[in-house]
Parts: C-alpha cells; structure tokens; sequence
C-alpha cells in the first residue's frame, strides 16, 4: 500500500495538537561563532525540548492521530533513545501502556529516562537484531507501532519545528539562507523541509549525516533509497540508520539542496563549540549540523543560517569523555 505524504496542512494541523504541549524553542546566536563562519547562524536548541530532544512532537502527533480502540492496547516503538522517550512521554499524557525496544548499547541515561516515564524497556543487539521482529509479538497482541520516522504523523509533528522557524526568522526580520540539521531516517529534516520550502522557496535545507552512515547522501546521489555498507560505528547513535524512510526520501529528494558526511572528531569539536558558546549540551548526533558548518561543503559568508541542535540526551560520562578529547 503506497502512504501519502504529509503536506504543509497537516504540520499546521500537528502544530494545533501540540498547542501547549510543547516548548517554542528559542533562536540563539554566538557573536564567536558568527565571527568564525563570516555569516550570521541561528541556532535552534530542540535539547531544551519536553524529553532533551525534538522527538516528542512527533510521537505524540502520532498517539493522538490513533482511534480510541487502536490505544485501548497501548503503544509500541523501537528507538536507541530519543523517539523512545518522546514515545513514553507521550503514551503517559493519554495514560496507555508503552513497550520499547531499545539496543544493547543506548545510553543508559536515555534507558534510565524510558523507564522513569513508565514504560516497559526490551533489550537488542541493533547490529544482529531485526527491530521489527523484536517488535512484533507486542504488535501481534494489538499494540500500535509508533515508527522513529518513515510515517506521515511523525514526520508532520516534526515539521512542526520549521513552523516555529521560519515564523522566528522572519521576527528577527531576516531571510534564511539555508537551514541545516541532522539526519538518521529522515523524520526531521523531511517535516522542516516541507515548512521552510513553503515559507520560502529559496532557502537550502541542508542535512548532516555521520561518516559511514550517510545513507540519505548516497541516496540523493543515486536518485534512489541507497543502504550504507555495514561495519562501521560512530559516536552519534541517535542517527545511525542503514537507510533512508520510503516517505521520508521521497520528501528529501525534492526538498534537500544536499547532506555533508561529518567525522566523529568534527561532531565532537561542534559539541565543544556548543558548550563554550552556546552554553547547550548538546549529544552527538544532534550537534552534527553545526559540525557540518565547518565542511566548506555549505557557504556561510555573508548569509543567514539557521541550524537545528535536535537533542541533548547524552551520559554525562560519555560527554566528559568527547569533550575532553575534543
């Protein structure tokens, strides 16, 4: 069965929902950091976002797009973190059971948060484990899937961000240039994509992908859904996806101006640059759009530029860890 793309109206239609629920998450600036880029960057912190990420707007887009009868059985949902708590979190305000399977090597903090919220936690291995199978039995019992990204709800909840942008920018009195921001299946940057191209045509949307997880690149160069060769590890386990969504590409490769491959060391020199400057903890994988500033892959002289920090859930370990290396 062939699903429709969410169009413009339903983020509209998402941001009425999420009225009240979530936070407006400012636009900030560094003068360092304008200074060092030759343009002027805006920075949107979704780490200070209900659960430290965007994801919460998506998933209880979702929850409240089911029938009465589809919660009756609760909700289930596989995820490294971030969508597992936007999911938990929003199961709790319509009261239902959640299940979440969640690898092996998530951050415990992420874990930890999943499970203060009330939700149930399943272990896998995201390397051997076929999440939907992991899934399933729940799924086969009458929960209903709450997918990470590849679903028009969720994508229209997270496109509820370039709303709020683009209203922001225009406050300030400013066109945008481009916007950039992270991208593992394609959930966020395919729902801002649709707000900032109907706000104005002319602004890039740019993604960031870790190196060797750049799955959304290969696949614009190819013009088709392209899966990354297996192997490889990265410190940004919020966005490590093999693939792109079916929906999700089929908005990115319409909307996105491109995406940049970032290293590890360039993810945790952003994560420095954020804490410095921004005073924001940001977790890897959220920082990757400000780490692909420093590509030369985007123009920055002389433009406006806004970008994404999409989450901050991150062991406090493991970013003393990065910091201190970086």
């Amino acid at each position: 069965m062939t699903v429709q793309p969410p169009a413009i109206a339903d983020v509209r239609a998402a941001a009425s929902r999420l009225a009240g629920l979530i936070v407006e998450t400012p636009l900030i600036e560094s003068s360092v950091l304008n200074e060092r880029f030759g343009g002027r960057i805006l920075f949107k912190p979704e780490t200070l976002q209900r659960t430290g990420s965007f994801k919460f707007r998506g998933a209880y887009n979702k929850i409240s797009s089911l029938s009465q009868e589809e919660r009756r059985h609760g909700v289930v949902a596989f995820s490294s973190g971030n969508h597992a708590q936007g999911v938990a979190a929003a199961a709790a305000i319509f009261g239902l059971k959640s299940v979440i399977a969640m690898p092996s090597d998530a951050p415990e903090t992420k874990v930890a948060n999943v499970r203060r919220m009330g939700a149930e936690v399943v272990r896998f291995d995201r390397f051997r484990d076929d999440r939907m199978a992991v899934v399933r039995p729940w799924m086969e019992r009458g929960m209903a899937l709450v997918p990470p990204f590849d679903d028009p709800a969720i994508i229209a909840g997270q496109g509820t961000i370039g709303l709020e942008l683009m209203r922001q920018a225009a406050a300030l009195g400013v066109t945008l240039d481009a916007v950039v921001m992270p991208c593992g299946g394609g959930g966020l940057s395919s729902g801002i994509s649709l707000a900032v191209k109907d706000a104005s045509p002319g602004t890039d949307v740019w993604v960031a992908e870790p190196e060797h997880f750049d799955d959304t690149r290969l696949s614009l160069a190819a013009g088709r859904r392209v899966a990354i060769e297996p192997g490889h590890n990265s410190i940004c386990d919020a966005i490590l996806t093999a693939e792109p969504g079916i929906v999700t590409f089929e908005i990115n490769r319409r909307n996105l101006a491109g995406s940049v491959a970032v290293s590890d060391a360039a993810t945790a020199a952003a994560m420095r640059d954020a804490m410095a400057h921004l005073k924001l903890v940001v977790e890897p994988g959220g920082c990757v759009g400000l780490a692909a500033l420093s590509s030369g892959e985007i123009e920055l002289a002389g433009k406006c530029v806004a970008v994404v920090l999409s989450g901050g859930n991150v062991d406090f370990g493991t970013y003393a860890k990065i910091l201190a290396a970086a």
